[in-house]
């Protein structure tokens, strides 16, 4: 009787567990072929066009055949149409299928939209066009309100908010200038007193932008900051190799010697920030905070909410640290990658180069900038303006349809949709800049961003709507200061050996540097 009850028992648990199986099974079935069919036949029926679905790759495989193609030689001369070259599946597509048209990163298929007014309400309406999930080694880096949504994104974004205040600004122009001052401290040791000398500056600007928000984010604790972002440097590499990779589901799981090492550098990361950050919380708590740097001021916003509301008003430390980590990585990234290519323009088109040098000279001599004078730099604004309409940062914006969603006055998008905004195109768009948007011309800017554009949605270095890149004056303060500093005290121009090779990574940047002949400026 027994053995027929365990028996019996037995048969159920092996039922149960098959019809677990068919249950996943079929999930996975119906994410891998089921559901990216159903959509492809309603974006079809929509009148958007782009090639058949394949089997779990969709077009990565093409992706990142085009993309190796175009990153295996620089350009053949210097000339700003890149876009061939930094997103080359994109205009493909285009060309292939029309201005409606899709293309499939894996299973999802992703809608092309590049109409000014399409991509405004996009951009404007954040509860119904959101992020899609980060890809999950992007994720190793930082989390933080980059990836969150609704009522989450809210709270981080509002606690994060004051310290990026105007008032705080002012407090942190010192620590830009003294960053600027030790990168070329080490350029006077390397530039002869007579003569040009050749230099990459590429990796000094990335070293000064990680030191920027070394001394900004943590104020005394720079050296440690410091130690922190030469990890993240090395997780960034890490992570990139990941998504090169096709997606296996379950990888990151694999002890592979690179798993094992992101997260040996999570655990020391999250162990320096998280020592750093309760020894700020102890003098915070006793009285003796102080709120001149990044982490003082977002704990001091996180405390005061906690104080007032309880901890649901507030953030728990993982995600202070998490803030911090995204921080670091996005601060340096974007403004690294300004200043590069606003080098390599200048040394490029040398009459613009005096220009914005006049402008310096003429406002400070050689003096050090105060942080209410650099709103004065309107050249060194237009060419600012200028270099990221080329070579923005960011060269797309990504988001998904959460639910049903009507696009303009006919595009009816189902929920489950990628909506690809791709910046770069639209900052290279003949229509909306003219017959010169080949061409490097700041003038374009001397009125200012809505006049250039025409009151259109067109140029978005750093995002639109409520999701508008917090750290933007940040990122313009810190660029007006160390381009004065450079142009008080140097003229360059291109190194016969530079090589013009735009590509991106997490960021818009030079493949193979940033070789410039660098001359000291007389006294």
């Amino acid at each position: 009787m027994e053995m027929e009850v365990l028996g019996l028992l037995l048969m159920i648990v092996c039922v149960f567990l098959a019809l677990v199986c068919c249950y996943y099974a079929w999930k996975v079935f119906d994410f891998l072929w089921l559901r990216p069919k159903r959509l492809e036949k309603v974006l079809r029926k929509l009148g958007l066009k782009g090639n058949p679905y394949r089997f779990l790759l969709g077009d990565l495989r093409d992706m990142a055949r085009l993309s190796e193609e175009a990153r295996s030689k620089p350009m053949a001369s210097f000339g700003h149409d890149i876009v061939p070259r930094v997103t080359p599946s994109v205009p493909q597509i285009l060309s292939k299928y029309g201005k409606d048209s899709f293309e499939w990163y894996g299973p999802i298929p992703s809608v092309i939209v590049w109409e000014p007014e399409h991509i405004r309400e996009i951009l404007s309406k954040n509860y119904i066009y959101q992020k899609p999930p980060a890809n999950v080694a992007v994720q190793e880096i930082a989390k933080g309100v980059l990836w969150m949504e609704e009522e989450k994104w809210a709270k981080h974004r509002k606690l994060i908010n004051p310290a990026f205040r105007v008032e705080k600004l002012k407090l942190m122009a010192s620590s830009f200038y003294l960053s600027c001052y030790d990168m070329l401290s080490k350029w006077d040791e390397i530039i002869p007193n007579e003569g040009a000398s050749e230099l990459d500056v590429w990796p000094y600007l990335q070293t000064l932008t990680s030191d920027v928000i070394s001394r900004t984010a943590f104020g005394s604790n720079y050296e440690e900051g410091r130690k922190i972002f030469e990890l993240q440097r090395e997780q960034a590499e890490l992570v990139l190799k990941a998504i090169l990779l096709v997606y296996i589901p379950g990888w990151r799981f694999l002890p592979t010697r690179n798993n094992r090492r992101m997260k040996e550098i999570v655990k020391i990361i999250n162990s320096t920030l998280m020592s750093i950050i309760e020894k700020r919380m102890k003098l915070l708590e006793a009285g003796e905070g102080s709120s001149d740097d990044l982490l003082g001021l977002l704990l001091e916003s996180n405390h005061k909410e906690i104080e007032v509301g309880g901890n649901k008003l507030g953030m728990s430390m993982e995600e202070v640290i998490e803030e911090c980590k995204l921080f670091y990585f996005a601060g340096q990234e974007t403004t690294s990658s300004l200043l590069v290519w606003t080098m390599i323009l200048l040394a490029k088109y040398t009459d613009w180069q005096s220009r914005a040098r006049d402008e310096v000279l003429q406002l400070f001599g050689k003096r050090k900038p105060e942080y209410q004078e650099l709103n004065n730099l309107k050249i060194i604004n237009m060419i600012f303006h200028e270099t990221m309409r080329l070579y923005p940062p960011g060269i797309m914006i990504i988001r998904m349809t959460k639910e049903e969603s009507k696009l303009g006055e006919n595009l009816s998008l189902p929920a489950g949709v990628q909506l690809l905004l791709p910046i770069i195109l639209l900052h290279h768009d003949k229509k909306i800049w003219g017959d010169d948007v080949k061409e490097f011309n700041p003038s374009r800017f001397s009125e200012g961003v809505s006049h250039a554009t025409q009151g259109q949605m067109a140029y978005l270095p750093f995002g639109s709507g409520p999701r508008v890149c917090l750290g933007q004056n940040f990122a313009m303060t810190e660029a007006k200061m160390a381009m004065a500093i450079i142009l008080q005290r140097y003229s360059f121009s291109l190194s016969p050996s530079y090589s013009h090779a735009p590509f991106t990574v997490f960021t818009l940047q030079p493949q193979h540097g940033a070789h410039l002949m660098l001359e000291k400026l007389k006294d």
